[in-house]
């Protein structure tokens, strides 16, 4: 079986051998297919192929933020991610440990963590009104959540 070894930087994107990979349904595919393995490495299985995967710290790296803002007010938020996969953001799901934002992603099996410019773009929907950071959705308020100190990377 052939393997291959890809890295992932801090902002999500995917290089093999110095090169990053930039076509995006190979992208869409390995965000798709990754799979935590029992001593927790990161690989996509594809045609007998194994690809592995070294995260700077979690694959999964919210890169931008689709935002459906009407009347001054944050109605939803869909996450984009390499290769332009997206899905919508839970709120419930969203955690912070002081400096960094994250969220659960495929259908919560996975931690997201919002890069650079995803945390600019929802930079105005977060305050803390005293009683901890939240964000404000559909005109209420979602608090978030801790993250636990033992799951930083799942």
């Amino acid at each position: 079986m052939r393997e291959y070894h890809y890295r992932i930087d801090r902002e999500g994107r995917i290089f093999h051998d110095g090169t990053e990979i930039v076509d995006a349904a190979t992208l869409r595919f390995f965000l798709l297919a990754l799979q935590r393995t029992p001593d927790g490495r990161w690989l996509a299985l594809c045609q007998g192929e194994r690809n592995w995967f070294e995260p700077y710290d979690t694959p999964f790296v919210v890169q931008r933020l689709k935002l459906d803002v009407a009347e001054a007010r944050l109605r939803s938020v869909e996450l984009c991610f390499a290769g332009d996969y997206r899905e919508p953001l839970d709120p419930a799901t969203l955690e912070h440990d002081g400096a960094r934002l994250f969220c659960r992603v495929r259908k919560s099996a996975f931690r997201a963590r919002f890069g650079r410019m995803a945390i600019q773009q929802i930079a105005p929907w977060l305050g803390d009104d005293g009683s901890g950071p939240a964000i404000t959705l559909h005109g209420r308020r979602c608090a978030l959540g801790a993250v636990q100190p033992h799951s930083q990377t799942t």
